[in-house]
């Protein structure tokens, strides 16, 4: 097992020996901003390519607390704290010029960092030939994590790359676009790249467009000012460590592209609609929609580095199914471990009341950050599928590691606990 993973684990014990209290006067910014003197694009909702990249990450609510506000978006964030930043390249896209951006949500605009030359591009530090269309570069800024959640941060921002992926997927679907991740890509080259300080750093790319197999690009190189995104900053040494050991895989290639049999208007409002919610109800889901929600989640998501995810289910309240843990279409184990679940995700009232409270696990620690996005994925997916479907989804990020671990027999990482129900 990677040592960072064991390292942060949570345990009765630790949450209650590990104080920690937030430090307000120090909370990072929400919002990197380039400098005014790069060009703006406002985003346009009508235009369906606009519209195709604001629902990636864009602002839909506002939530206000004495002496703040948080700008919620189309992606769940751990602490509405969102360290995970977008860039992208565009080429041969009607209505953009070729060039390389930044996706600023505060703003609702692209923002242009670098006009692309004759086949000057990206590519090369993706390992792909030229492509037409978009190329997404995911980064995040650790600290905007770190500030509340320590060590642990480094799992946030994955998951929180993971669902970023999964709001670009739901966009694909609405736009009948194609997309593929890349995991193994030059992420410390790109960070340098790109002019980034050890608080930001590349974790993964997707492809949204056609590759020329027989053009090379040429290698780029920009004069990016450096912009600081958080604000303050403290050195987290083991999420970086963590970062560093990481960033090496060995690939496994997924080609097939899921298949959602789903209403456009409907999942449309699902995306806009989508929260986390707080409480549930404790009345009954349906075993049909149950099952639909398991078809949706388990199906392909195409990658470079495909990791195998065992998804564990906690029957809490679904009418027509017995009460118990259930894998892959077989209960492991029958009874009523509702209040089970509760205790292991920190005691929280949401695992205990919900309908069903998922358990993700891996045990690829070679391709940790590919492992640790897809759970995300996998997570955003679940979110989707819920509003869709007319109950709610609440992911969570903490929970007793080493006692789900035993609770489910599995030898494997914890890698994400999420609820679901009405």
């Amino acid at each position: 097992m990677l040592a960072y993973h064991p390292q942060t684990m949570h345990s009765y014990l630790s949450v209650r020996n590990r104080s920690h209290f937030m430090d307000w006067d120090h909370q990072p910014k929400q919002f990197k901003i380039y400098p005014q003197t790069f060009v703006r694009i406002p985003l346009d909702k009508k235009n369906p390519e606009h519209r195709f990249l604001y629902l990636i990450g864009g602002i839909t609510a506002q939530k206000s607390y004495p002496g703040m506000t948080y700008a919620l978006r189309t992606n769940p964030s751990a602490g509405a704290l969102y360290p995970t930043e977008i860039y992208l390249q565009i080429r041969d896209t009607k209505g953009f010029v070729n060039g390389i951006y930044f996706l600023s949500p505060q703003e609702s605009a692209l923002v242009l960092l670098h006009p692309l030359e004759e086949e000057e591009g990206v590519e090369n530090f993706l390992h792909v030939k030229r492509v037409s269309g978009f190329i997404f570069l995911f980064s995040a800024l650790y600290y905007r994590s770190s500030w509340k959640y320590r060590d642990r941060a480094f799992r946030y921002c994955l998951h929180d790359t993971g669902h970023m992926i999964g709001t670009l997927e739901a966009s694909c679907t609405l736009s009948d676009k194609s997309y593929r991740i890349l995991y193994g890509i030059e992420k410390k080259a790109l960070n340098a790249l790109f002019g980034f300080g050890a608080e930001e750093f590349f974790l993964s790319s997707v492809l949204v467009g056609e590759e020329d197999k027989n053009v090379t690009c040429k290698a780029l190189s920009l004069q990016l000012p450096y912009v600081d995104g958080t604000g303050t900053f403290e050195t987290n040494e083991r999420v970086e460590k963590a970062y560093d050991e990481t960033c090496e895989l060995s690939r496994k290639l997924q080609v097939a592209m899921p298949t959602f049999d789903l209403d456009k208007e409907r999942l449309q409002q699902a995306i806009w609609k989508r929260r986390s919610i707080r409480e549930f109800t404790q009345k009954s889901l349906l075993k049909e929609e149950f099952l639909e929600v398991i078809d949706f989640i388990t199906q392909p998501i195409p990658s470079d580095c495909d990791v195998d995810i065992e998804i564990y289910a906690i029957i809490n309240r679904v009418e027509g199914m017995w009460q118990g843990v259930w894998k892959e279409g077989v209960y492991v184990e029958s009874g009523n471990f509702a209040r089970k679940a509760g205790y292991l995700c920190l005691e929280q009232a949401l695992g205990e009341e919900s309908g069903v409270t998922f358990f993700l696990v891996g045990n690829d620690a070679l391709n940790y950050q590919a492992m640790v996005q897809k759970a995300g994925i996998i997570g955003h997916r679940l979110y989707l599928i819920s509003e869709y479907l007319g109950f709610g989804c609440s992911g969570i990020g903490a929970y007793y590691d080493e006692e789900v671990a035993a609770f489910l027999k599995s030898d494997g990482m914890v890698l994400y606990a999420l609820a679901i129900g009405r």
